[in-house]
């Protein structure tokens, strides 16, 4: 567990400090969230929440949990009903429903839980804090129980929110099992550092073996051993679409998310939306029907399914088509400068069933 260094009392100085600083930039700006005030005082959001551990009252506290992640997990569904969030820097993936069907791959630190309404791909390598939080709602001022987790350098991969009808004495059974032994107050005395963005990473074309990489692509029967493909030959993912290009990808403009979305709303295609970090992936699977604009934000505001995304960050987006044994796959995958995957979407369907003609001919449509 990553702890602070610094001797009680200038820990608690510290503290005191940055609890001001929050005060003060929340008095200016009552509605912003967490995640933008922690940013504006200097912190990383796990730390920003950590501020509060030992507060009074069931209604306002924050408590530091164990890090026994799957131990966690596999009682999240007695939660009942709950809001599950996964994000990333330039979109946002909300999802109403009851964690079901768990499951931990056996040798490899990967849980799933495999539900129409939660499906999750989780890749516990990378969380490293969680606590319980019970605050006011910035926008309403209602009380939200939720359990939030993050990576080392305490950003979010992973929250999840009680609801109206959510047990409340499950939440509470939960916390008291795996409260943390030590409610320590999180402060890095330098911010861990993350790997480096996939750019920064990327081989020369020249040091690829193209050819052997674009034959395999050509076999592909599963679309999951496209990311053990790119390991192989040691491509990132972008590299892999502009070696491609042509015949397996097709570079489409930054605004054919949106178009996307209004054509399968319109047409009333269903889709599947992956929207994740390095800790993990989100997945809604489904229509679309309500669209919103608001700023830099193109938002889906559906009956138990919100996405956020922020088009302002998107510098690539492509289509990609990948054989497998049920024919051709369409996506769109779109990038931001960094070249990290901000959001994949697919048209609707089950292994061993073609994909949509209806999503076909909206990938086909992207200029």
């Amino acid at each position: 567990m990553d702890t602070p260094t610094a001797t009680p009392d200038k820990l608690a100085t510290q503290i005191q400090s940055y609890i001001d600083k929050r005060e003060v930039y929340k008095a200016d700006n009552p509605k912003a969230r967490a995640r933008g005030v922690a940013e504006a005082i200097g912190l990383s959001e796990a730390e920003f929440v950590a501020l509060d551990l030992g507060h009074r009252s069931n209604e306002d506290r924050v408590v530091r949990l164990a890090e026994a992640w799957t131990d966690i997990l596999a009682e999240i569904e007695s939660l009942g009903e709950v809001m599950a969030l996964t994000r990333n820097e330039a979109c946002v993936h909300e999802k109403v429903g009851t964690y079901k069907n768990f499951e931990v791959h056996q040798g490899a630190p990967i849980a799933l839980f495999v539900d129409e309404k939660i499906d999750l791909r989780i890749f516990l390598s990378h969380w490293a804090h969680g606590f319980a939080v019970s605050a006011p709602n910035a926008m309403n001022g209602k009380t939200m129980h939720s359990l939030q987790f993050f990576n080392k350098a305490g950003e979010a991969v992973h929250k999840i929110y009680m609801r109206e009808g959510s047990n409340m004495e499950a939440f509470e059974a939960l916390l008291e099992k795996f409260r943390a032994e030590e409610q320590v107050p999180l402060l890095f005395d330098a911010r861990p550092e993350q790997a480096p963005s996939v750019l920064t990473t990327e081989k020369p074309d020249s040091e690829i073996d193209v050819d052997g990489f674009l034959a395999e692509w050509r076999a592909l029967q599963d679309t999951h051993d496209f990311f053990g493909m790119t390991k192989k030959y040691g491509v990132t993912r972008t590299q892999a679409l502009r070696l491609a290009e042509g015949e397996f990808t097709r570079k489409v403009s930054v605004g054919s998310a949106r178009d996307l979305l209004e054509k399968a709303a319109s047409s009333g295609t269903p889709l599947m939306v992956f929207v994740g970090n390095k800790g993990c992936i989100q997945i809604h699977s489904g229509e679309v029907v309500k669209l919103m604009e608001r700023g830099p934000w193109y938002n889906v505001m559906d009956p138990g399914f919100n996405l956020h995304l922020n088009e302002e960050h998107i510098t690539d987006a492509w289509v990609v088509r990948k054989p497998s044994e049920d024919g051709d796959v369409n996506a769109l995958e779109v990038y931001d400068a960094q070249g990290e995957q901000i959001v994949q979407f697919f048209g609707k369907r089950k292994p061993g069933i073609p994909e949509l003609e209806s999503w076909r001919e909206i990938a086909a449509s992207l200029s």
